[in-house]
């Protein structure tokens, strides 16, 4: 793997199906890059990039996961309206857009193991 490639900050989540995951993230248009189980690579728009890893049994993870924490994504040329849209295709409750005092629009949606993702662009 070439290190010019790899971008300098990531979020790893594990997740309990990683295909069903990974069909999310890319119905809201991240794009796969690479599959090395028990891991998979995401990328949104060379901005940022997601590893789906597949929860180990051992350690007991379940129920709703990341209570407490947004992951923030500049959405970029996308839109926040676009990944709203594809969200609710996918069946998907979307909080947003709304407008924040830091100026920006965001929407708020949940993966399919909970995770909170934080969309955002300038207001």
């Amino acid at each position: 793997m070439e290190t010019e490639n790899l971008l300098s900050s990531f979020v790893k989540l594990l997740v309990t199906d990683v295909e069903r995951s990974a069909a999310f993230y890319e119905a809201l248009g991240f794009k796969r890059l690479r599959s090395d189980p028990p891991f998979l690579q995401l990328r949104w728009e060379n901005q940022a990039e997601v590893y789906l890893v597949k929860a180990p049994a051992a350690l007991g993870v379940e129920g709703r996961r990341g209570m407490g924490v947004l992951i923030g994504i500049r959405v970029g040329a996308l839109g926040v309206e676009e990944v709203a849209a594809r969200a609710q295709a996918l069946g998907v409750s979307v909080d947003g857009p709304t407008r924040q005092p830091w100026h920006t629009r965001e929407v708020v949606l949940a993966d399919p193991d909970g995770y909170r993702l934080n969309f955002i662009e300038p207001a």
